[in-house]
């Protein structure tokens, strides 16, 4: 007999089925439970699967960088459902950085792309302070394809520094990416400006993975090193049509 849908963890944003969801009016999946999660709360507009993976990709691997507008209406969708909890005064936004051999490669950073594209549709844009370099990543990380919860934390660890703590300090930070897979990354993020002085922390993605899938989720299509050998066109993506790039 499948699950029954039980609604979201109210933390991390996952899918809640009877077992977990109906265990003591609990309203947190069964890693949340366990282990204290270093945000106050995930959001993610939808799940990273069929036109939004394939618009994702689009602008990741394809450089189609309309796309990026698109994909920001989306982020600021998932931006408002946790408005009612920020504070009164400003929240700044730390896009997931990019190690340098990466931007240099790709030649953006899509989470960047994608807030500064929410950040001008979101109503409360005046109170959302974009800070692009708080938060830097120091090593280039081996690809997470395959890999355990545990496995991604230890390869992710140590790979993310502070760069402006005065930026961070005494404030609410809004972590943002395109993908919330395990929540690794963004987890790490949020340890990091914590660390530095955070106030709390919360997450922003565009597509949330769930996690009965997220452990063999591959996030770059046709990957050999880490590095993608596909170049994806507009005209090859359904979605790309169907939003109008």
């Amino acid at each position: 007999m499948s699950p029954i849908f039980g609604g979201l963890c109210s933390v991390c944003g996952e899918r809640l089925f009877s077992s977990y969801a109906l265990a003591a009016g609990e309203s947190r999946c069964g890693l949340c439970r366990r282990v204290e999660p270093p945000f106050a709360r995930a959001a993610a507009y939808g799940s990273y699967e069929s036109g939004l993976r394939e618009l994702i990709h689009l602008l990741k691997f394809g450089g189609v960088r309309p796309a990026a507008n698109v994909l920001g209406r989306m982020l600021a969708e998932a931006i408002a459902t946790l408005e009612s909890e920020f504070p009164a005064d400003s929240v700044v936004i730390v896009p997931v950085p990019l190690h340098r051999t990466k931007l240099r490669q790709r030649g953006f950073n899509q989470a960047e792309l994608i807030a500064r594209a929410a950040i001008k549709i979101n109503q409360a844009g005046d109170c959302l302070r974009l800070c692009t370099g708080a938060l830097v990543r120091k090593r280039e990380t081996p690809s997470q394809i395959g890999l355990t919860s545990h496995q991604r934390r230890e390869n992710l660890r140590g790979a993310f520094a502070v760069a402006d703590p005065e930026a961070v300090k005494g404030r609410d930070v809004l972590v943002v990416d395109d993908v919330y897979t395990t929540g690794s990354t963004v987890s790490e993020c949020a340890r990091v400006l914590s660390r530095a002085g955070a106030t709390r922390t919360w997450v922003a993605t565009v597509a949330r993975t769930l996690k009965i899938t997220a452990q063999h989720a591959e996030i770059e299509p046709h990957a050999v090193d880490g590095e993608t050998n596909e170049k994806i066109g507009a005209e090859a993506v359904p979605m790309a049509k169907a939003v109008g790039i």
